[in-house]
């Protein structure tokens, strides 16, 4: 059962020959959840080999272009493939009238429907929920309304172990309590223990995703523990009065906020194009944030499934 992120765009918000506008692709057990849709992502998904048509929610964080220009020609994409499940996109107010009016002119005729899901920024909420996974919002602080993501599994019940089943004649209408904890007696009035007959549950995996945003401690406790924390560094520490100006953060901002939420793993992309090496990127959060990865194009972080202690 996977869990993992593709990074499809690390740059900020002029591309550059080896990177494009920002995009994350987030695999969750096979199910595909599309952040951010900045220039060619639909380029990038065909490059890394991702089936458009198994791409069915996108989460949009705001309405800067290299944020959401991806969309225009994803859709188009969408359409020619004959694409016919409804495409889910979540994202701030003007989401829909924004992508409704370009579609008025360049795609009227679609062979999908569109489902437009609006949120408000200024207070977390949940946006997303089914069997599998949660999707909460994250308020941030940039130039426009602007909200992070934070995707986590739903938990899981216990696994019964089959031999036990077989041992003790389980029926089926007992196996549904014993996945919920329940210990199991026997006709001859014997009790077993749940844990005999059981295997802990798999632990929930995380991944929060911080787009533009000023340095805000806001966010900490929303983020907290979590397997994965993307969060942006346009800018290195020298520039921090840069940053400040544009509402954006620094390395060592983002690997301050991934130290004192206690993250397992920092990412840092959304690097301005006015540098020509993004190695100090990594460097600088490292001092704070030992296990930080500058991110490129392509790549792949996973996040491996581990049961519960007993």
């Amino acid at each position: 059962m996977s869990f993992s992120v593709t990074i499809l765009g690390s740059s900020s918000a002029l591309p550059t020959s080896e990177r494009f506008p920002t995009a994350h692709l987030l695999n969750a057990n096979e199910r595909f959840f599309l952040i951010d849709c900045g220039e060619g992502t639909q380029i990038q998904l065909r490059k890394y080999r991702i089936r458009l048509g198994k791409l069915n929610h996108i989460f949009i964080s705001h309405l800067h272009g290299d944020h959401i220009f991806g969309l225009f020609g994803l859709i188009s994409s969408l359409k020619l493939i004959g694409r016919e499940a409804t495409l889910h996109i979540f994202g701030p107010d003007q989401i829909e009238e924004l992508m409704l009016d370009h579609l008025k002119y360049f795609q009227n005729e679609l062979s999908f429907e569109i489902a437009f899901h609006k949120f408000q920024h200024r207070h977390p909420a949940t946006i997303y929920k089914d069997n599998n996974i949660e999707v909460t919002t994250i308020p941030l602080k940039h130039r426009i309304p602007t909200c992070g993501f934070l995707f986590r599994e739903q938990p899981t019940p216990r696994n019964i172990k089959k031999d036990m089943v077989e041992k003790y004649k389980i029926p089926i209408r007992e196996i549904v309590k014993i996945k919920g904890g329940k210990d199991f007696e026997t006709g001859d009035g014997q009790t077993i223990p749940n844990s005999e007959l059981t295997l802990p549950p798999f632990l929930t995996r995380s991944y929060a995703y911080c787009s533009d945003t000023a340095y805000s401690e806001e966010i900490i406790e929303l983020v907290r523990n979590v397997d994965i924390l993307y969060h942006e560094t346009t800018f290195l520490q020298k520039d921090s009065d840069l940053a400040a100006e544009t509402l954006h953060s620094t390395t060592r901002q983002a690997a301050e906020i991934a130290l004192k939420a206690g993250v397992k793993k920092l990412l840092v992309g959304h690097f301005s194009s006015r540098y020509k090496s993004y190695d100090t990127f990594e460097k600088e959060a490292q001092e704070v944030f030992p296990e930080t990865s500058a991110v490129n194009d392509g790549d792949v972080f996973s996040v491996s499934r581990v049961r519960e202690k007993m």
